[in-house]
């Protein structure tokens, strides 16, 4: 039994010092995250007397504060395949900035192959509204008002990337600021500025 332990440590030493700091920041930051199974598929190879089943697994991933990710994987079970998802997802986590940390800055739309979605900011109290994927995605992010559209395809993966695609475009005031060397203070006043004006006319 000895022998079988040190033969698997061995092993794990062996193995890339990137693929083992990976597993490592996986394991630091389980406890963080949320997951969500999003679709389960049975795949299907057909080899030299007959076909070989597995099983396709597409899992989101956050933490509620505004980091999520997801990650497609096979395995020949069920929980093996959520599980692979489940780390390669926490590998690929992206941030994505709030407004007061229930919100959206402004509204996006997101493209991936025939996959189109709209996300519009809401105010407070109008909660998720959103379905299949998408409320996945941003349940696991932690936002608690939006409103969310899908149009064109809706194949499951086609929709958590085109919503990928439309957070990976959201950007806060303090982003913008930085990029025009100006201050929050001077575009944030400078846009309800605008918006009063707007509602005076």
């Amino acid at each position: 039994m000895a022998q079988l332990e040190n033969e698997i440590q061995e092993k794990k030493q062996r193995r890339p010092r990137k693929d083992r700091e990976a597993e490592a920041r996986v394991e630091r930051t389980a406890d963080e995250f949320t997951d969500k199974v999003v679709h389960v598929n049975r795949v299907s190879k057909t080899v030299k007397g007959g076909k070989r089943f597995a099983f396709a697994a597409l899992v989101v991933v956050g933490d509620q504060k505004g980091r999520v990710g997801f990650a497609h994987a096979k395995a020949k079970e069920v929980p093996d395949a959520i599980k692979k998802a489940n780390e390669r997802a926490r590998r690929g986590i992206v941030r994505v900035p709030l407004k007061e940390g229930r919100t959206l800055h402004h509204d996006v739309i997101g493209h991936f192959g025939a996959g189109k979605v709209t996300l519009r900011m809401a105010p407070a109290g109008t909660g998720i509204i959103a379905g299949g994927p998408m409320r996945a995605i941003l349940e696991t992010m932690g936002i608690q008002d939006v409103v969310a559209k899908c149009t064109g395809s809706s194949n499951p993966h086609n929709m958590v990337r085109a919503t990928f695609d439309a957070l990976e475009k959201l950007s806060s005031p303090r982003a913008i600021a930085a990029k025009r060397g100006k201050k929050v203070g001077d575009i944030v006043s400078r846009r309800d500025g605008v918006a009063a004006a707007k509602e005076a006319e």
